[in-house]
């Protein structure tokens, strides 16, 4: 049988089906006014947009909102220079010009990527800790959407059937995350596949239920009064309804 490659068409089914954003809330209200005014997850001086080279492809004919990233320091030059062949950095005009219909995979997923087990069981949905001093949504889990979470793990499943290094990615890349929480002490928190709290022991990888308590907020999302401070230092302007979901 010959090997399953990824096409562009592929692309487009995946966008087809995820659509669903991560809650009914606007996240990026809560991290923008930290972030010079765009959110988090919008701006290439957080985070750089990785794609596979097909899928760029497929943005191209569809859009000009996407462009090949320039690195512009030292960091981001090393991102680009150890992405496989397959990938590419890219980014775009910024969120004021967002497309929903053209974003890529990652935008759609993004503070989440797929957490596997040590037996390489892919069973629900962790977060990017790099950006928890940023990213409001991973403080309050709760409020993710189970459409949207049922729709990221249809995403990745349909990914790694077509493409075993995306599979063996994020196998890795999970090994990294209960290394990174087993030297903090901390649990890794996820949500499992239907959504529900989950919490997983980094140096055993066991996995058990989780409940509100053992997700904590991190700063400064952990009271009006420090988010408030954090806001003002970086220049920004809180919303009105501060950090509560509204």
């Amino acid at each position: 049988m010959p090997k399953a490659t990824l096409e562009p068409r592929d692309f487009a089914t995946l966008y087809k089906d995820f659509t669903a954003p991560v809650s009914r809330f606007d996240c990026g209200r809560k991290c923008a006014p930290l972030n010079g005014g765009e959110p988090v997850c919008c701006s290439t001086q957080n985070a750089v947009p990785v794609v596979h080279k097909v899928e760029f492809e497929l943005l191209e004919t569809r859009t000009d909102l996407w462009s090949k990233f320039k690195p512009y320091d030292y960091a981001t030059r090393q991102i680009v220079a150890e992405l496989t062949r397959d990938c590419t950095a890219i980014q775009c005009k910024g969120a004021r010009h967002c497309e929903r219909d053209n974003r890529t995979i990652a935008c759609r997923g993004f503070p989440f990527y797929p957490y596997l087990t040590r037996h390489k069981e892919f069973v629900g949905i962790g977060t990017y800790w790099v950006f928890e001093d940023r990213c409001w949504m991973m403080s309050n889990l709760e409020v993710v959407d189970r459409t949207f979470v049922e729709q990221f793990v249809t995403t990745y499943e349909a990914l790694f059937a077509k493409d075993r290094s995306e599979f063996t990615t994020y196998v890795d890349f999970s090994a990294s995350a209960r290394r990174v929480f087993s030297r903090w002490k901390r649990p890794i928190p996820l949500l499992g596949r239907t959504g529900e709290l989950l919490i997983v022991e980094p140096s055993t990888g066991e996995i058990r239920p989780g409940r509100r308590q053992d997700f904590p907020k991190r700063p400064p999302f952990r009271s009006e009064k420090e988010y408030r401070a954090a806001v003002k230092e970086a220049g920004g302007e809180a919303p009105k309804e501060g950090l509560r979901a509204a």
